[in-house]
């Protein structure tokens, strides 16, 4: 372990308690909603702060279970028939993920178009906000599910948000609003230059104000006072014995079961894509502009499924939401996500009767503050100052991810990325001109089978006993249908008595015609 690695310690020890804040609720959130037994989400947090932390080229990414795998590790544990049976599938996509690594298949995180990705950050925000709003108000009917548009229950996150009147709980509110009111204080220049209070994370100030007061309730008000359904619930240890106790282990019986596979290859291509993706959007946001490795990302992710398959965790990627939360708390260095791994640890080692103690509303606010930094006026109106291009892919995925899941979201975008980049193309890569009875088509762009109808249309504007020149010093390569059809018209040529005239580049076929060449 180099002397690098602690360099920053004062940046990254306060962001790692920031992220540990934010990673605990959804460790335990997402394990829940997985159908997976409780701890399993706090085992994978630990192995994606520790291990994975430690082993990834990134300097700020933090990993951990993710939300985006919830509905794929639900369905694969009720078609393997036991959490057992599904670690090994978890272990085999870590194998699969080294070996992505060791062949450099990295590479494919960096075809997806910028707006797809800030589409996918905003859309995680919003989602979040969505999703934490009713626990802000008590209302904590579906646990901390923040996996899905729709939960167990039959409500959706809009839905959600209907039953406030309902079920509210005045102590739940008063916790969260004052929380909100400390986070949003927290992030003005006068807490952030003080010598002392800068010191001090928001989120901490948040749950120890959120504990104080449901205490203070509970002796003074009863009628606020939070139940321990509206609390975090962690399960108490006594030690390191008790503590792998808790470990489950895998059925590897289950070896010759086909479904294994499948539910591996699975779970190594989505959850690769999530952390080549989460990667790709946590360099976008450090303030240095570091590029990271996704060759060693999934190597780093590989090496963690495999133990977390090994031990009882939830399948693990890249996240987002506490690589964000860990860039806004200032986070420099590695030692950030280490240390919120390390916490984690200590946490379910001797300090949940304690946690036992938070209120989720103190929780709901930390993590709306969170959604709510993803979603800055300001990237709105760069998407839509961008153009077309960019607003209608960014607003496409948002829509399709709140609506859906991540994975789907992404892959729209994607798509309506790329017809936004083939209709760009299609315009640009042929220019036709006239000057009297000259006429000129220029190719600015290499041309494929897509552009042979608007060539088509280009050729028969040329009327007879007219010159036409035919410029392609521009590119390096013409499809066979563009050819085919270039051929078509100078054979026809003649007997309109036109005269074609083909300035080539030194790499494109063009020389195939029997036409004067400059």
């Amino acid at each position: 372990m180099s002397m690098g690695f602690f360099k920053t310690f004062k940046s990254d020890l306060p962001a790692g308690l920031v992220v540990y804040l934010v990673a605990l609720p959804l460790c335990l959130g997402i394990a829940l909603a997985s159908g997976a037994p409780l701890f399993s989400g706090i085992i994978t947090g630990i192995i994606g702060g520790i291990v994975v932390g430690f082993l990834s080229d990134s300097k700020l990414s933090v990993s951990g279970p993710a939300a985006g795998l919830t509905v794929i590790v639900f369905a694969a544990i009720a078609t393997l028939g036991s959490f057992e049976a599904f670690l090994v599938s978890v272990f085999i996509s870590g194998i699969i993920q080294l070996v992505l690594g060791y062949a450099r298949a990295g590479i494919i995180g960096h075809f997806f178009p910028v707006s797809v990705i800030t589409g996918m950050l905003t859309a995680i925000g919003l989602s979040i906000i969505l999703k934490q709003i009713p626990h802000a108000f008590g209302i904590d009917l579906n646990d901390i599910d923040t996996a899905s548009f729709v939960d167990k229950y039959g409500e959706n996150s809009i839905t959600q948000l209907f039953l406030i009147d309902d079920f509210i709980l005045l102590g739940a509110t008063i916790i969260s609003v004052l929380s909100m009111g400390i986070l949003f204080l927290w992030d003005t220049q006068f807490i952030k230059k003080n010598p002392v209070t800068k010191l001090i994370p928001g989120p901490l100030v948040v749950v120890i104000l959120g504990i104080v007061l449901n205490e203070f309730f509970k002796s003074n008000m009863s009628a606020l006072a939070l139940s321990s359904a509206h609390l975090v619930e962690l399960p108490e240890l006594n030690g390191f014995a008790s503590f792998i106790g808790e470990l489950r282990f895998p059925d590897f019986s289950q070896l010759s079961n086909p479904d294994v596979y499948v539910v591996a290859g699975t779970i190594a291509v989505v959850g690769s894509l999530e952390s080549l993706l989460s990667l790709d959007a946590s360099d976008k946001l450090d303030p240095n502009k570091r590029i990271s490795s996704p060759n060693k990302e999934l190597k780093a992710q590989g090496w963690g499924n495999m133990l977390a398959g090994l031990i009882g965790g939830l399948p693990l990627t890249a996240v987002i939401v506490r690589s964000s939360a860990n860039i806004g708390a200032g986070g420099k260095g590695k030692l950030s996500a280490v240390f919120h791994g390390v916490l984690l640890l200590v946490s379910v080692l001797f300090l949940a009767p304690w946690l036992n103690y938070i209120p989720l509303a103190a929780l709901a606010a930390v993590l709306i503050h969170v959604g709510l930094k993803l979603n800055k006026v300001s990237i709105y109106k760069n998407a839509i100052k961008s153009g077309a291009d960019q607003y209608i892919p960014f607003f496409s995925t948002i829509i399709v991810i709140l609506f859906t899941d991540l994975l789907k979201g992404i892959l729209f975008g994607i798509v309506i990325g790329f017809i936004f980049v083939l209709r760009s193309n299609f315009r640009s890569a042929i220019i036709f001109s006239k000057v009297k009875n000259n006429y000129m088509i220029q190719i600015t762009n290499n041309l494929y089978f897509f552009h042979k109808a608007q060539l088509r249309r280009m050729l028969q504007r040329v009327p007879k006993d007219s010159d036409i020149l035919i410029d392609g010093t521009s590119v390096s390569f013409i499809d066979h249908d563009i050819l085919l059809t270039l051929k078509d018209f100078c054979a026809t040529s003649e007997r309109n008595n036109i005269n074609v005239t083909i300035k080539r580049s030194e790499t494109a076929a063009i020389s195939l015609f029997k036409t004067e060449e400059v």
